[in-house]
């Protein structure tokens, strides 16, 4: 049995909340722009999100990982990973880097690695974490109900702000019929579309978590593939060395050589230099999130007057 936790870390999945962003703030052909013509509307967007969880779950400690290329350990096992994936928008190319100075200006740590995806590092980050303290992953990818455990949580954000759907293990037992090995062991089966790869053909998400349920995981299935029907024994049989690399593209690395101290992460907000950055980017509406912000000391009110 775990020690009793202390603290609640929230590690941001800062990709999916820049995109989700994005889409939200420019559907209508409308981009946010800077008086100089820089495009601000994802990273605006995205505050508006990062501020509502914060002030939702009230986390101790803030981290955001974020993606470092397209070049993963993923795309070297099988070249068709994400290779479905259109361009980035032109306007939303220059945020990337934005964001991240943004974030480091709030006081929060940006965490990527070149080689690996943000949730791989989310997985480490969360494994580690884990062993003492209670941590909220925030991101709209559900490959990350995977990393799941009785000291980890999945907040999955849903379409508007403040709606959130929160995932512990019994959520997700109850929801999907699942446990959080048997995520991976599903996304094997039946591959992932928007990862663009395969699983096995002619398995979908109805036979796959039929079969789990019958035999728990994939090593089950396939000790049993004599007792299957005939056409899905088929299927599995011709596919089997796909059925294991989906299985592996799927599954969230935890061991990934990322470090990020407890007392790097405490969130303890930098409300002049963000407040200085706001006013950079133009983001006047938003200086609200900063002032409102509560620490120990309660609401600090922010005299842009005195930050020049």
């Amino acid at each position: 049995m775990r020690a009793e936790t202390t603290g609640r870390v929230m590690l941001v999945d800062g990709m999916a909340l820049l995109f989700r962003a994005f889409y939200a703030t420019s559907y209508g052909g409308y981009i946010r722009k800077t008086k100089a013509g820089l495009p601000t509307n994802a990273v605006y967007g995205f505050l508006q999100y990062f501020f509502d969880a914060v002030s939702t779950f009230e986390p101790s400690h803030v981290v955001c990982c974020w993606d470092m290329g397209k070049g993963t350990f993923r795309t070297e096992k099988y070249d068709g990973y994400k290779s479905n994936r259109i361009e980035a928008p032109l306007e939303l190319i220059p945020q990337f880097d934005l964001v991240k100075d943004v974030v480091a200006e709030l006081g929060v740590p940006n965490i990527g690695l070149a080689g690996y995806e943000a949730d791989d590092c989310i997985g480490t980050l969360a494994s580690c974490y884990s062993e003492n303290s209670e941590v909220y992953i925030l991101t709209g990818d559900h490959d990350m109900l995977q990393l799941i455990d009785e000291n980890v949580k999945v907040v999955i954000m849903k379409k508007g702000r403040s709606n959130y759907k929160v995932y512990d293990l019994a959520e997700l037992l109850e929801e999907k019929g699942l446990t959080p090995r048997q995520v991976i062991d599903l996304k094997g089966f039946m591959g992932d579309t928007s990862d663009n790869y395969p699983g096995v053909k002619g398995i979908g998400e109805k036979t796959a978590l039929k079969l789990l349920t019958e035999y728990s995981t994939v090593e089950g299935v396939i000790e049993n593939l004599h007792l299957l029907p005939k056409g899905v024994r088929t299927k599995i049989e011709a596919d089997l060395d796909m059925l294991h690399l989906s299985r592996e593209l799927a599954e969230i690395r935890c061991d990934v050589p990322v470090v990020c101290e407890l007392t790097e992460a405490l969130w303890q907000l930098q409300r002049e230099t963000a407040a200085r950055k706001f006013q950079e980017l133009e983001f006047g509406s938003l200086m609200h999130l900063i002032a409102e912000v509560q620490d120990e000391r309660g609401i600090v009110q922010i005299e842009l007057g005195d930050l020049g």
